[in-house]
């Protein structure tokens, strides 16, 4: 049975759930379960603090498991991402006060407060600034204020919460993070090609394609198909089917959703009519 980490609380646990929902699996009902048994699929799920997940994965006790790839790389455990979800965006970076510095190579002998030490530490070595770093958990904000440190670095959205405290952004992002899977770094080669483990990705990869996609259909005149046709490719080609009334096909492909209304525009300017889109909720590519 695959032995699979989910995010049991924070902006990784609802998306996380919802994605393997939608890709078949069972997901727990209450808050508490820290553990489910999915038998028809095969797979346990182990709902565990987010920053602890990377730990089990690279101590073998589990299989695989959903976290940030900033907790990964923060957590300094022997795991790899092996896919991208698409959700929990966020941007790291640095900000101060403003005059105190102008950019990284400016931290030399400063202190850099955050939630990340891992992660800050790694990126000042590479950078070759000799700066301390004290670690908070949470509102990393007010360490400047309070006079803990004199840079900060922690996730950035907006911003505005930074400004707010009277702060700046400083240089590049450290990194950007988003959901991955993760799994042990160095598994073996019967391990690599496990049938559960390449199931489980085709399915979350199925449900990353179906979002992005719509299915489009439409009439239009048969001397504008080549032309209607160019507008809706499809991944290999559309599927073209005659109608009763002589001279009219009926078109259906998959469209980028993000692109949707744009295309749907330049087909009815073509003389396409009858154009709908219909949600994807799951395939196989």
């Amino acid at each position: 049975m695959l032995r699979i980490a989910i995010p049991n609380k924070g902006s990784l646990s609802g998306p996380a759930s919802e994605m393997l929902h939608e890709a078949g699996y069972q997901q727990r009902k209450e808050s508490k379960e820290l553990r489910l048994v999915d038998p028809g699929n095969e797979v346990e799920f182990f709902y565990l603090r987010p920053r602890d997940i990377a730990i089990y994965v690279s101590s073998g006790r589990l299989d695989i498991g959903i976290t940030g790839r900033d907790l990964l790389l923060d957590s300094g455990a022997e795991a790899e991402e092996i896919l991208q979800l698409g959700f929990a965006r966020s941007t790291f970076r640095y900000a101060t006060k403003p005059g105190t510095a102008t950019s990284v190579k400016d931290f030399g002998g400063m202190t850099v407060a955050t939630s990340y030490e891992g992660i800050v530490a790694q990126h000042l070595a590479e950078e070759g600034i000799d700066a301390a770093v004290v670690h908070l958990d949470g509102a990393v904000e007010t360490a400047i204020e309070l006079g803990v440190a004199q840079v900060i670095a922690d996730v950035v959205e907006t911003g505005t919460s930074l400004r707010n405290a009277g702060l700046e952004v400083i240089g590049e992002p450290i990194m950007k993070s988003e959901a991955v899977v993760i799994r042990r770094t160095g598994v073996s080669a019967d391990e690599a090609v496990d049938p559960k483990v390449s199931q489980f990705l085709r399915r979350l990869q199925g449900v990353l394609v179906a979002r992005s996609y719509v299915m489009m259909d439409y009439d239009c005149r048969a001397e504008h198909l080549e032309a209607a046709v160019a507008l809706t490719p499809g991944l290999e080609s559309p599927t073209i089917s005659p109608l009763h009334n002589e001279g009219w096909v009926a078109v259906r492909s998959m469209v980028p959703a993000k692109e949707s209304q744009r295309v749907m525009d330049d087909l009815y300017e073509l003389g396409a009519r009858a154009i709908l889109t219909t949600a994807i909720h799951a395939c196989r590519l």
